[in-house]
């Protein structure tokens, strides 16, 4: 084989690996990324516990002494007309589809003469020991079926506590005498009671002087 073929095609490869090896060392110039020395930013994975969340604190029945002075009977006449459909609100007190509820304020439970009464009913009265004071009133109608499980009282019931104020107000009404309105409790009085002023700080007595001692003696 002639030489200056030979050496033709090895400077041809020569001139080919010349030209790979620059297009390597030039893209790696361009495309190379560093390691940063610090992290931008971390992702914390979750170890797979849960919380379990604590069920929310049910509200309490709410306290319908504090609104009943300042309720409005003639509001509740008007809420009355809910109930008149199943109960009478005069003097001769016939039952309805539900008991008469003249003089039902302080009534005991399930003791309305005449009136065939649930068992559920019947056995939430103990007897006619329990009353149908203002709470158990306001209670009852907020939600019957709630404050008496299997009462066969089908009312929806008053949702808002000042609607049933007002009604219990004229309820008091019903009677040959009025109710007496329930006394305030201990907190109640506490908030409605101005706070008594502060007792003054006694002043530090000073303190007393040591006494002095007395000179040696020669």
């Amino acid at each position: 084989m002639d030489s200056s073929y030979l050496n033709s095609a090895a400077g041809a490869f020569l001139g080919i690996l010349f030209v790979v090896m620059t297009l390597s060392i030039v893209s790696d110039g361009i495309y190379h990324a560093p390691v940063p020395e610090t992290q931008g930013f971390m992702i914390e994975v979750a170890d797979g516990t849960t919380e379990t969340a604590q069920p929310a604190e049910e509200a309490g029945p709410a306290e319908i002494a504090p609104l009943l002075a300042s309720a409005d009977p003639v509001s509740g006449e008007s809420q009355f007309k809910k109930c008149a459909a199943c109960h009478t609100n005069d003097a001769a007190n016939a039952n309805k589809v539900g008991p008469g509820l003249w003089n039902i304020v302080n009534r005991p439970v399930a003791t309305h003469e005449g009136f065939n009464y649930s068992a559920a009913m019947t056995e939430f009265s103990q007897g006619g020991t329990v009353v149908w004071d203002y709470q158990h009133l306001s209670d009852f109608i907020e939600a019957p079926k709630n404050h008496i499980p299997g009462t066969a009282m089908g009312f929806a019931g008053i949702k808002k506590v000042e609607d049933r104020a007002d009604l219990l107000a004229y309820l008091r009404t019903l009677g040959d005498t009025p109710a007496p309105l329930p006394e305030a409790t201990d907190a109640s009085a506490e908030e409605a009671a101005p706070a008594e002023a502060a007792a003054p700080a006694v002043a530090a007595e000073p303190a007393a002087e040591p006494a002095a001692t007395p000179a040696p003696t020669e």
